[in-house]
């Protein structure tokens, strides 16, 4: 009785006859739980796709509301770098038109960034005869009372000549232009030099290196080099630097490397001369050698050359000084080398101090911080 309740028999009829097979109970129950695995796995698969699904919806959600936080922020961007262009444009402005006031009260600013024949067409008659007297005492300079130092300490201290390795041309120029990107007529306060990528950018004077990073108004890549006198240069749109901020550089020092970055149409270089805040027309820096040295105090009549020449004056006479004591410690060892008395004393060979190199004022120069 016990075989026949642990088995089934299961018969099967067809045209070959009847045939029976006997299915032990135990293989059923095992056939019955396969199945329920099977149905409890295929149930938690569904359940774990349906918890991924929301996930996946609510991560999209959250995509979507972090993209439009984006969108507003860099719009707001937008508008501000758009408002910070129209400041600066009316900065330029007002100060273009604080020298044409200049000019009138008679201190010759109105007609910078013009040559000398469109000064003349620009400017009437009776302002010339008035501005004539006040800006020839305050921007001319007598050449004869520069000594060969103060000149070399002037060029060597203010930027002159070209940023570049080798003299360029100029593709903007300084002053009103329709800008090549918007159309809009702007103001232009700097030069664009033409620079193929990858142009070496060279510092024209001695100085340190007060900005070099991205800047965010369309200049791209800047480095700016503070002077000595209140003098700034400003290097835009390059592709790298080759200094860091607070590193000092000498006139000739590679700084950075033309290139694209910021709001430009191809590869160039921005440049910009500062003096005290007050961007010049950097035309005649360019040209600005010891050839010529008196046409920037005639071109460039923003600047006080006056005190400035007192500056440098009084620096080169701290040089001649220390020139003078220089000289007199020359004299010295020359005059006590040859009386050494306590070493022939002692029975020891005199010793010959090394006389010291002359040295130029030139050569102080390079030890000038």
């Amino acid at each position: 009785m016990s075989a026949v309740r642990e088995s089934f028999t299961i018969t099967v009829s067809d045209f070959r006859g009847t045939r029976q097979f006997a299915l032990h109970r135990l293989v059923k129950r095992l056939a019955i739980a396969v199945v329920i695995v099977v149905a409890t796995a295929l149930l938690g698969t569904g359940i774990a796709i349906s918890a991924l699904q929301a996930q996946i919806a609510n991560l999209d959600a959250q995509r979507a509301a972090k993209t439009e936080i984006a969108q507003e922020l860099e719009q707001r961007n937008a508008e501000l770098r758009h408002r910070i262009s129209e400041r600066e444009q009316e900065i330029r402005r007002i100060d273009y038109e604080l020298g044409h006031i200049e000019s009138l009260v008679g201190f010759g600013a109105g007609t910078r960034g013009l040559n000398s024949e469109q000064r003349a067409s620009a400017t009437p008659p009776e302002t010339t005869a008035a501005a004539a007297p006040a800006s020839g005492a305050r921007a001319q300079i007598d050449p004869a009372s520069l000594s060969e130092l103060e000149r070399e300490l002037m060029l060597r201290s203010l930027p002159d000549g070209w940023p570049l390795q080798e003299r360029s041309r100029i593709t903007s120029g300084y002053g009103w232009r329709e800008h090549p990107i918007t159309g809009q007529r702007l103001f232009h306060a700097a030069v664009d030099l033409r620079a193929p990528h990858g142009e070496e950018i060279i510092a024209p004077a001695d100085g340190v290196v007060h900005f070099a990073r991205n800047h965010g108004s369309g200049l791209g890549k800047l480095i700016i080099l503070d002077h000595d006198y209140g003098f700034q240069t400003h290097y835009a749109h390059l592709s790298r630097f080759n200094v860091s901020e607070g590193e000092f550089v000498r006139a000739g020092d590679v700084i950075g490397y033309s290139g694209t970055t910021g709001n430009v149409t191809g590869a160039h270089l921005h440049y910009e001369i500062w003096h005290l805040q007050r961007r010049l027309n950097p035309e005649p820096f360019l040209e600005w050698s010891a050839e010529n040295y008196t046409a920037l105090f005639e071109e460039e009549q923003r600047v006080n050359w006056s005190a400035l020449a007192e500056g440098v004056s009084q620096r080169a006479y701290f040089i001649e000084q220390q020139e003078a004591l220089l000289s007199q410690q020359q004299e010295l060892q020359r005059v006590t080398a040859p009386f050494p008395l306590p070493l022939a004393l002692h029975g020891e060979a005199p010793s010959v101090a090394a006389p010291v190199p002359e040295q130029s004022a030139a050569a102080h120069l390079e030890a000038i911080p």
